[in-house]
């Protein structure tokens, strides 16, 4: 068992780069930290479970645009496109499901 603590491993980069909490060859788990305004460009990946932990954010899924913000858990099937710009300053986290 491993017990991680998401606001302490938060962390906010000028460049905006994912914090790979976990990772193995069933699943990913990376950190969101983004100041407003950053952004992951739509891409397709594996199906992916996102959690919200604070702040808000525009999702871009196969084209079309959601607003999501703390609290929120949005699932994505494999192979659609997902992308994400923060609104405000985001904490968040993926599940990528590869397997």
């Amino acid at each position: 068992m491993e017990i991680l603590d998401v606001n302490e491993r938060a962390v906010f980069m000028e460049q905006f780069a994912p914090q790979v909490l976990r990772a193995d060859a069933a699943c990913k788990v990376p950190l969101i930290c983004m100041n407003p305004g950053q952004e992951i460009p739509p891409h397709p990946s594996a199906l992916g479970i996102f959690y919200i932990v604070s702040g808000s954010a525009v999702m871009t899924i196969n084209g079309r645009e959601q607003t999501v913000k703390a609290g929120n858990m949005i699932f994505v099937e494999k192979g659609e496109t997902r992308g994400i710009r923060a609104v405000e300053t985001l904490v968040a986290f993926a599940v990528h499901i590869t397997s």
